[in-house]
């Protein structure tokens, strides 16, 4: 065999090489990595679809929390992982958040990750405990422009989803209401239901039942259209703040060179879960609605939210 020739087979075998890998993918067991505590909804709604979607694949899924840093552990064992598609990220909406808020992180996660697939989304419903004078979100706004500073709001932490959607508020609004973070959700629930902290951005899963007992009172949704959940809730928009909407969102990413092949695979495996009523009902359960987006339709998302966060952690004047 001459030089050429065979220059010329070694040069095909190596390109047909990533095709072929991604035909038979996968072949093992996938290591999901979720940058977040275990019982958190960023850990429970990918939890719910890589169950049944371990059988769809014909692999199991074998999933590792990994916290710390605002997520940026968990992150960062995704982004240098070899990218043949066995190594996954589920996070949620605080992804394009921690970019904002951690100091020094070693990756671009515009850049060094690539959304596979949108999972859900769900709502934050604005809650005050009855306790307080304020029946409709109106009202709330209306006392915090004449007490500028007066009034405070709870999160689960700087940078969550609860934290972003009260800024959101505020910038719409055009109120200075102080932010209380909190070590995690429970917290700041519990000071709200004591009347402690005046509002505070509850998950819509969470906030059910205490909302059915009375011992809080929902003034607003934080979505742009009203929640199935709640649907006598008007929205903050409603309410008459444009671009006050935050919608939490949790999806699934892979190194940014993972071949396109399988990321197709993955996508189209967890829209057909997606699709199974068995799953629909426990999104139900959660609080969560699907999210029918494309990997690219994902992708672009998460690069509208980087720029939009950008200027939302500015005018709030948060800083890393």
């Amino acid at each position: 065999m001459n030089f050429r020739l065979s220059t010329a087979l070694a040069i095909v075998l190596i390109a047909a090489t990533h095709p072929a890998e991604a035909q038979t993918w996968p072949a093992k067991p996938i290591r999901a990595f979720i940058p977040f505590s275990a019982g958190s909804a960023t850990d429970i709604v990918p939890r719910a679809v890589f169950e049944p979607l371990s059988a769809e694949l014909g692999q199991p899924i074998v999933v590792e929390n990994r916290g710390g840093a605002g997520g940026a552990v968990g992150i960062g064992a995704v982004v240098t992982a070899e990218p043949d598609g066995y190594t996954i990220l589920a996070n949620s909406s605080a992804h394009t958040v921690a970019p904002f808020i951690v100091q020094n992180l070693p990756y671009n996660v515009g850049t060094d990750l690539r959304a596979v697939a949108a999972l859900g989304t769900s709502a934050g419903v604005l809650v005050v405990s009855p306790d307080k004078p304020w029946h409709t979100l109106e009202d709330l706004v209306a006392t915090a422009r004449a007490k500028p500073g007066a009034l405070n709001f709870g999160s689960a932490g700087v940078g969550t989803g609860t934290h972003m959607s009260g800024e959101r508020l505020l910038q719409s609004a055009k109120i200075d209401v102080v932010h209380v973070p909190y070590k995690g959700g429970p917290e700041a629930l519990a000071d709200v239901l004591a009347g402690r902290v005046d509002f505070y951005y509850c998950p819509i899963s969470t906030a059910i039942p205490f909302l059915q007992e009375g011992r809080l009172r929902a003034l607003a949704v934080s979505t742009p259209t009203r929640a199935a959940a709640l649907p006598d809730v008007p929205t903050s928009i409603e309410a008459g703040y444009p671009g006050s909407d935050y919608t939490v969102w949790y999806g699934v990413f892979m190194p940014a060179k993972t071949p396109d092949e399988i990321v197709d695979r993955f996508y189209q495996a967890t829209t057909k879960v997606l699709q199974t009523p068995a799953l629909r009902e426990k999104f139900t359960q959660l609080a969560v609605d699907p999210w029918p987006l494309t990997p690219k339709q994902f992708d672009q998302r998460v690069a509208d939210e980087l720029a939009a966060n950008a200027l939302l952690m500015k005018a709030a004047r948060i800083n890393k």
